[in-house]
């Protein structure tokens, strides 16, 4: 090939072959798919805020300080205190934990449960109809009251927040890989494999679940959008996580009776909260059009 360009041409040729550097495909995936940049900054923005918050606060989130209750935001607390002189800055950075662990991990239990009913109900047909019955059942229900008559036979612990949640999300994820194992079945490339005599736990593992795990993916980030919003609303109707855990929805209930004087208590923490659930569901937005080639290809 060197041999019918020109000295220049073929002295060129290897920078025009060779790959472009790391720092531009990053920038060129971020400007193909802003929603994943910009989503996944702010998620990892508030990652960084709860893991270092014992470093980025000011004082003890629990330090009591009667002195100095209800002072609006200033130089030595940036978020004001509370009615009992606690700094919020310091309790919204900790609320972060409760709302990212709460999120994740209502997102992983509940893609890994609906995901298991989902590949059974669409294989083993005697179980179907049981067990959609049953999912159906459980969306009936909206799932912030499903919650709370779930935590109205525990006590409140984060642990089971995340439990009562859990149960109500899961038949979303379970009817949607349900689907798709319905359609998968009628794929020629399953029904070769089944002529092949291949067993259906080799089945699943290597046609089915490589093959539902993008839309799960996309439907996770809106579970734990979801489980964030509704734990922040069991804390502030009292029925989550104790009191004295800093959570942003524990922040906002001890300032509603206030909101009107020191509408700050309730600002900050409502802002962090809104912020979160924006970009995670500007992720899984941008997670949905990077993982659809039918999406890919309008744009």
């Amino acid at each position: 090939m060197s041999e019918l360009l020109l000295p220049e041409e073929a002295a060129a040729l290897p920078e025009i072959l060779a790959p472009p550097p790391a720092h531009s495909r990053v920038v060129g995936f971020a400007l193909r798919y802003p929603a994943i940049a910009i989503g996944g900054a702010l998620v990892a923005l508030m990652m960084l805020l709860a893991i270092f918050a014992p470093w980025l606060g000011t004082v003890d989130p629990e330090a009591l300080d009667p002195a100095n209750m209800l002072i609006g935001p200033s130089a030595g607390h940036w978020f004001g205190t509370d009615m009992l002189g606690r700094d919020i800055y310091s309790r919204v950075l900790y609320g972060a934990r409760v709302s990212l662990v709460v999120g994740f991990a209502v997102a992983a239990l509940a893609s890994a449960g609906g995901m298991a009913i989902g590949l059974v109900s669409g294989f083993v047909r005697p179980l179907d109809a049981l067990l959609m019955r049953i999912m159906d059942g459980v969306m009936a229900i909206p799932a912030i009251l499903l919650a709370i008559a779930l935590m109205a036979l525990t006590q409140g612990s984060v642990g089971n927040v995340i439990i009562a949640i859990t149960i109500s999300q899961v038949p979303q994820v379970a009817r949607l890989v349900r689907g798709m194992v319905l359609g998968l079945r009628e794929q020629p490339f399953v029904e070769a494999a089944i002529a092949a005599g291949t067993r259906t736990p080799r089945l699943i593992w290597r046609h089915i679940v490589p093959n539902t795990l993008a839309p799960v993916i996309v439907q996770a980030t809106y579970v734990c959008a979801s489980a964030m919003i509704i734990e922040a609303i069991l804390d502030f109707i009292g029925a989550g996580t104790p009191p004295v855990v800093p959570s942003w929805g524990n922040i906002m209930a001890e300032g509603r009776a206030l909101w009107q004087v020191k509408p700050f208590i309730v600002f900050f923490p409502a802002f962090f909260l809104s912020v979160t659930v924006l970009a995670v569901n500007l992720l899984g937005d941008g997670l949905r059009d990077a993982l659809d080639p039918r999406l890919g290809a309008r744009k």
